[in-house]
């Protein structure tokens, strides 16, 4: 039997100006939360319908949307590639709470759950920081908060480019640098994507797709690097028992196979976090919901949400 989960493009007014540009996967059965999707660098929320439609069968309402500079989300300021002329930190978490609010008016009282893969997870663990208060959990999935010096270097990089060149054009160098020297890193790779699956198909899905892999302007990798040093200074905002879910791949070369997601989960540890769940994937690549594993890893996403937001289903019963 086929089910009708939605998953149209809509879009509406964004208070940052942008129109934002959205997908909606209808919850089957009863209704337990709303899922956020945020998504990664140089793709789009399409992508992201075989989850969300498995989520769907979960019982999660999923609001899966283009953040700005990305897909078919359009704003004055956010050609593709970049997020705004300035602020653009700022108003690209705007516009993730103007998801959430628009994801409440239709669904009124439901908790909400923030789930960020790569670029996604950077927007997601800072718009958790500046909004402590507004998720029942957050999931990161194969973010790089912990470059170290590299990262640094990367920046000076990046400043050096802006002084030469101007902010809003795309980057020189740092393409090379991650895109570049990760497919580089995969022995005898086919294309220069395979870094983000095992999967043949979907590597070749994301190189056909005019909308991914396009190169992101200097400004934009700047707001990337703010945010990846930013959110780890700011995490005792988070209330110590927010359920945190963790996950990374051992053949992952954008987050140093996996480490820098293991580095997140002893840094929140430290910081006294008690709910936080961490999933090592040996063999996963990048897009871990477009490897080879994303049934299973999928299944036990489900379990984790499903289990979190139950104290909250009780409570209000």
């Amino acid at each position: 039997m086929s089910l009708d989960f939605g998953w149209e493009t809509h879009t509406f007014p964004s208070p940052t100006g942008a129109g934002i540009a959205y997908r909606h996967a209808t919850a089957q059965g009863d209704a337990k939360a709303i899922l956020l999707i945020s998504h990664g660098l140089a793709e789009h929320s399409t992508l992201y319908r075989s989850f969300a439609e498995a989520m769907a069968r979960n019982g999660f309402h999923v609001y899966a949307w283009d953040h700005r500079g990305h897909g078919r989300t359009v704003a004055p300021d956010a050609p593709i590639g970049r997020f705004a002329s300035k602020d653009g930190i700022r108003l690209v978490i705007d516009d993730l709470m103007a998801v959430r609010t628009r994801a409440l008016a239709d669904h009124p009282d439901l908790p909400v759950i923030l789930f960020g893969h790569s670029m996604g997870g950077l927007i997601a663990l800072n718009a958790a920081v500046d909004h402590p208060r507004d998720f029942a959990g957050i999931a990161i999935w194969n973010s790089n908060f912990n470059p170290g010096m590299a990262g640094r270097a990367a920046q000076g990089l990046l400043l050096a480019e802006r002084a030469l060149k101007g902010s809003d054009t795309p980057s020189g160098m740092l393409p090379r640098l991650t895109f570049g020297a990760w497919g580089d890193s995969i022995p005898g790779h086919r294309t220069a994507f395979d870094w983000l699956s095992h999967d043949p198909a979907e590597v070749d899905a994301y190189v056909a797709d005019p909308l991914c892999g396009f190169d992101a302007s200097v400004s934009l990798w700047l707001d990337l690097f703010e945010m990846t040093f930013r959110a780890p200074k700011l995490v005792d905002r988070l209330p110590k028992d927010l359920p945190i879910h963790l996950l990374g791949g051992g053949e992952d070369p954008a987050t140093d196979k996996g480490r820098a997601i293991l580095w997140l989960s002893g840094h929140l540890r430290k910081h006294g976090f008690n709910n936080v769940m961490t999933r090592f994937w040996p063999n996963a690549r990048h897009e871990t919901l477009n490897d080879t594993m994303r049934t299973e890893a999928t299944a036990e996403f489900a379990d984790w949400a499903t289990r979190i937001i139950q104290p909250i289903r009780t409570a209000a019963e």
